[in-house]
Parts: structure tokens; sequence; C-alpha cells
């Protein structure tokens, strides 16, 4: 395990200070996790989640087919004439967006949608885009703890615990709509002097026709019906059973034939640095799963805590948010569901409650642990990395500690509230 933890540490250390590129940082750690024998050849390369894989590359090529017919430039001018050019109503409406979004898509998906309209409105506004990019990478992450479908992490913990839609909306929807809300205010107060546009920006805005900004309109309606299509399939994934990989690949592929230009030429544009940050990434982590870091973990939450509800419940929710913040939330989760399980008969007895009044508090609290987690640092979720690739291919910065300044004041708030909701609905 001292192996596994320092490759880790070093790697976790140079991604954050960049002092190297951080994909030859992820990936480096992953080697070394095979070459020092913590991982065989074969459990690395199983590690690596080819399904976050394809739905990138998938995505990845229907935006870039997208943003080629003017479609992101029309919905910027757009969003902006509606909001009257107005910074701060469009912080909120943006992350308001994102949020409900990322609440029914993955959020991944919802991102990549967004970030480029995003970076278009800010461009025509004249205000610094990374305000907005930020507030959107964490309203997705707030927003997809919302529904059972939201997060993968919820997906788990429904099918485990035998949890339906409705019960995560009844039971997580009102705290997912407080920590939004604090959150939107949080980040007004955070970048309130850099949401600033003049009179005579906002009146060239409302002049503007977004029409003139569409180029092919051909594609953009091929584009459209096949990106609808792709989410409905998203939304319908629990009854299709369709992997969103498989239906983002297959829209992609579809998406490619309609056009009349090369597939190379989108294939170029394909964020290759950030899918290869993944793969070492996946590769690092299992390494420290392997070696039974999150098992000794949760074993020794069960130490502590001696079966007490309270303690119990919320010792789950804060190292899950702070865990799930540094390492993958779906190996973290899957790790701790069977001793969940185990846990509730145990306090169940001790504390001579009913089993519902056990089971309730402590999947919520791991839920919500895991799923705010990924705000805690920029490697904390997929949506992060995506959105800081997105960012530096336009020519804006989001460097870790750039993030992980905002991101772990936001975590913190956002489990204070989760802790106070548990408490007083559940405990």
């Amino acid at each position: 395990m001292t192996i596994a933890l320092i490759i880790f540490g070093t790697a976790y250390f140079l991604i954050a200070s960049e002092k190297i590129p951080p994909t030859l940082a992820a990936l480096g750690g992953g080697f070394m996790m095979i070459l020092f024998g913590i991982l065989k050849q074969s459990e690395g390369f199983q590690a690596v989640d080819l399904s976050v894989i394809f739905l990138l590359v998938g995505m990845m090529l229907m935006v870039e087919i997208l943003s080629e017919t003017g479609l992101f430039e029309f919905i910027a001018v757009k969003i902006a004439q509606i909001v009257k050019g107005n910074p701060i109503l469009l912080l909120v409406l943006m992350c308001a967006a994102t949020a409900f979004l990322s609440a029914f898509l993955d959020n991944v998906t919802t991102v990549l949608l967004i970030a480029p309209v995003t970076i278009f409105i800010a461009d025509q506004l004249q205000v610094d885009a990374i305000p907005y990019l930020l507030g959107e990478t964490m309203a997705s992450n707030i927003g997809g703890a919302a529904t059972l479908i939201g997060d993968p992490p919820n997906i788990l913990i429904g099918s485990a615990a035998k949890l339906s839609f409705s019960e995560f909306i009844v039971n997580l929807g009102p705290v997912v709509l407080v920590i939004l809300l604090v959150f939107s205010l949080t980040f007004l107060l955070l970048f309130r002097k850099k949401l600033t546009v003049s009179k005579d920006l906002k009146a060239k805005i409302m002049s503007m026709e977004p029409s003139k900004a569409l180029k092919d309109k051909k594609t953009m309606v091929t584009g459209l019906v096949i990106v609808g299509l792709v989410i409905g399939f998203f939304l319908t994934h629990h009854i299709t059973h369709i992997e969103p990989a498989t239906i983002a690949f297959v829209g992609a592929v579809l998406l490619l034939i309609s056009v009349n230009k090369h597939p190379k030429h989108f294939f170029y544009k394909i964020e290759w640095n950030t899918l290869f940050f993944f793969i070492g990434l996946f590769i690092l982590v299992e390494g420290v799963v392997k070696v039974g870091l999150i098992s000794m973990t949760a074993k020794n939450i069960l130490l502590v805590t001696e079966n007490e509800l309270n303690t119990t419940t919320l010792i789950v929710l804060w190292i899950s948010g702070f865990l799930s913040s540094v390492i993958d939330n779906i190996p973290y989760v899957a790790t701790l569901i069977p001793m969940i399980k185990e846990m509730i008969p145990q306090i169940a007895d001790s504390s001579h409650l009913a089993l519902p009044v056990v089971s309730y508090p402590l999947w919520w609290a791991l839920s919500l642990g895991a799923c705010l987690g990924g705000n805690g640092t920029l490697i904390g979720a997929s949506a992060n990395v995506v959105v800081a690739s997105i960012a530096e291919k336009n020519k804006r910065k989001i460097s870790f500690w750039a993030f992980t300044k905002y991101g772990v004041l936001i975590l913190t708030e956002s489990l204070i509230i989760s802790t106070v909701y548990i408490y007083w609905r559940y405990l």
C-alpha cells in the first residue's frame, strides 16, 4: 500500500502543481502502478472506463460539427438578449439551466453542450468567461445529485438500496435546490466585481441579429435532430438499457455521415489530451483501490462510530465528500455499498430502530457526499476536466488551484447544508 500511496501522492502533486503537463503526470502515475506490480497489465487496461472515453469522443464530435454551423453563436446572442446583457442574470440563468440538465443528463454531456455557448456569450459581452465556466461546472455536479440518473453513484445506490426515481427527487431534490441557491449567491459575491457590462455594449447586444451567425442551416437542422434523439435515448436509458456511450457514439457516426467534410477534419479537433488524461487517471486510481485504501477507510468509519447512527451518517457524508474530490467516486461508492448494507442491521439492532429509519440517512449521506465531492478539486469530476480542457482550447486557463480554491469553499458549504438537512429530516 505504501508504494501505491507514494505513486498516487506524487502524481497528484504534479497534477496540482502543473510542473509538468497534467496528462503526463496522470499517464506516468498509471504506468508506475503497473511497473511496480501494484496492478497487472490486464488490470490496468480494464481500469480504463471505456464508457466514459466513448461518451466523450461521441459528444466531442457532435459538438465540433455543430459548432461549425454557427449554432452556438446563435444561441449565445439569443441568451444574451433574453437577459438584456445583464451579466449577473446571465450567471444565474446559465448555472440554473446547467443544474437542471445535469439532473437528467450525464454531467459531461451537459457541460460539452453548455460551455461553447458560454464562451461565445462572454466574448459578445466582453466579460471574463472563467466565472461562468466554473459556475456551470459546479452547478452540474450539484444538479446531478438530485436524481437517480443524474450521477453514476446514484445509479449504483438506487440499484443496491432498491430506491426509486421518485424517492431520489423527493428526498434529495429539496436539499439540492437549497445548495444551488446558496451556491449561486456565493458565486455572485465572489465574482461581483467581474460581472459588469457597459450600457453601450448592452445596447449593441440588443441590436444584433442572431440569425446572421448561422452558416450551414442544413447541417444544423440535421445535427439538432440527431442530438435531440441522443438526449431522448439518454433520458430513457433506464428503460432501454442502452449505454450512454453507445448512444453518443452512434449519434456522432450518423452526424459524420451527414456532413460533406472528411471525418479527419473533425478527428483533429477531438480533445485527445483530455482523453489520455482520463486514461492515466483511471489506472492511477485503480492502483489505490486495489491496495485497499477505500475499504480500509470504510472499515475505520465503523470502528470510530461504534454503530451510532448520527455519528456514522455524518462521517459517511463528510468523508465521502472529501475523498470523492480526489479519487473517482464510482469505485468509492461501489466499495461502500456492501459495507453500509452490513451496517444498517447492526445499527438498527443496537439503536432499537426500524431498518428504514436507519437506511435512509446513510444512503442519502453517501449519495450527497459522493456527488457533491466532485466540486472539491479540478480532478474531482469528469465534467471539471472537460471544461478546463475546453477553456484551454479557447485560450482561457483554469488551473488546478484556480478551480480548487473555489471548489473547496463550495464543497464545504454544500456539506454543511447537507448536514443540517439530513440531521433535521432523518436523525
